[in-house]
């Protein structure tokens, strides 16, 4: 499915580009909306000063696959997207050339951004070494966001990119310590920071009181626990008439994002007794924009809280749920922004601890010179794609799982991104370009409405079930 042109308001990140400039072609798969977002801008992020992004945007086919206006939402440009299968995101880079419209530029890719899940990064690390490329592309992964569960898991999934990127000085030395630790290369390993981390430093305007609630799709998980939230969030609302208080969403009932909301906020609103104050609004749109009027952020560990504290922002992280690992909140022990809604009711404004933040990629500032350092985070990341891209051809991936260090577990995660233990696709990827033009037409349709029922299941049939089960 050709999704064309994604919108481009966010300035180029590495500046003007003379038309003369080196062009560097990209492609970039990604399984969701927080993904793409994180991979287009890690993409303009870490291609060398000087040269000119040519970027290729494939969205994995699955049950998070993201809407026209989700692409839109998170504000990042792409030259042209398109829906694929992981086969057929192989038979791209395998051919060269996307598609033949527009973002085909009928030459290799220079650079691949893999934003998925573990497993789907070590799926296309195994596929791009099975292709055999002659010159391969530069093959870069990474994190959305806050790395606070799965960690060994993760990395080693990740394990086998040129470049596996950290948000934080803190980050890089866990990432580093895993890899070494089960005897792995771990000079991939590359500090940067969030690439959508920017706007304005925040200042308090006169006569403005704005406070902000990030929800998560799956933070907290049961009903009972987002009615509290909500609950709380409405009361805050009424108790401070004067004051403008938004519950950002992070998306319209039924659309998907990386996690699956069973309890949509919206539809929880809409069963508030005595119905929502004045003063209280949902809001969507993207997050820059809303913590542009933003006096307070408020979350329980959304990743809107590290785009806040880099603002300077107050910035509180809710403990009324308890300080736990399932909900990612322990992240900021230390940060000093922990507080309950009965602090802030009390008019609590959390001050973040200067050095959590540096030592977490956010608000960084330089001991010597007082000057932020987030415009130099990417320095070590463009330099080694720069020397990668620059140098001789690179050999296969070889990432730390194979059919010898995990031959009960690798085969069967190849096999559910339709590859065979070697990497290869188990339908070839040929074999689809030669159905007739109605063949072609009825096959996705068929996968459209497959796709949709599955994801009703997922969101509406599933979560009913389970609550009957609970009764």
């Amino acid at each position: 499915m050709e999704l064309g042109r994604c919108p481009a308001r966010l300035p180029n990140v590495l500046g003007v580009h003379s038309a003369t400039s080196q062009a560097v072609r990209v492609a970039v798969l990604a399984d969701s909306d927080t993904r793409w977002k994180w991979g287009a801008l890690t993409a303009r992020r870490v291609v060398p000063e000087g040269r000119t992004v040519e970027l290729g945007g494939f969205l994995l086919r699955g049950r998070a696959t993201p809407t026209a206006r989700q692409l839109a939402e998170v504000d990042a440009a792409a030259d042209a997207v398109r829906e694929v299968t992981g086969a057929q995101f192989l038979h791209a880079l395998e051919t060269g050339h996307g598609d033949t419209g527009p973002g085909g530029y009928g030459r290799g890719y220079d650079l691949v951004v893999l934003a998925l899940v573990g497993g789907g990064v070590q799926a296309m690390l195994h596929g791009i070494a099975a292709l055999g490329l002659g010159r391969r592309p530069v093959v870069v992964t990474g994190y959305v966001g806050v790395v606070y569960e799965k960690l060994a898991d993760g990395l080693l999934l990740r394990h086998g990119a040129d470049v596996v990127l950290a948000n934080s000085r803190h980050d890089a030395e866990r990432f580093r310590d895993v890899y070494e630790g089960v005897g792995a290369d771990a000079a991939g390993v590359t500090q940067a920071a969030l690439p959508f981390l920017g706007g304005a430093r925040y200042e308090r305007e006169e006569g403005r009181d704005t406070v902000v609630f990030a929800a998560q799709p799956s933070v907290p998980a049961t009903r009972a626990d987002r009615a509290y939230l909500l609950h709380r969030l409405v009361e805050h609302a009424r108790l401070h008439p004067r004051r403008e208080v938004l519950l950002k969403l992070r998306s319209r009932v039924g659309e998907h994002t990386t996690h699956v909301e069973e309890f949509p906020y919206q539809r929880l609103a809409d069963r508030t007794a005595g119905g929502l104050p004045p003063n209280f609004r949902l809001v969507q749109g993207n997050m820059g924009e809303v913590l542009d009027r933003a006096d307070l952020l408020v979350t329980v560990s959304s990743t809107a809280a590290l785009e806040s504290l880099h603002r300077r922002i107050p910035t509180a992280i809710l403990t009324d749920l308890g300080i736990r690992e399932p909900l990612g909140n322990h992240h900021f022990v230390g940060s000093g922004c922990l507080a309950s809604w009965d602090q802030l009711d009390a008019g609590l404004r959390p001050d973040a601890d200067p050095v959590w933040a540096g030592r977490s990629g956010v608000a960084a500032v330089d001991a010597t010179t007082g000057a932020g350092s987030y415009a130099a985070a990417f320095d070590e990341a463009r330099a080694r794609v720069a020397a990668l891209l620059d140098g001789p051809a690179l050999p296969p991936p070889a990432p730390y799982y194979t059919r010898t260090t995990a031959p009960g577990y690798l085969p069967q995660l190849l096999a559910r991104y339709h590859l065979d233990p070697d990497g290869r696709p188990l339908a070839p990827a040929a074999s689809r370009d030669d159905a007739s033009g109605l063949r072609r037409a009825v096959r996705q349709a068929v996968r459209d409405a497959a796709r949709g029922a599955y994801r009703h299941g997922v969101q509406r049939v599933a979560p009913v079930i389970r609550r009957m089960g609970e009764l």
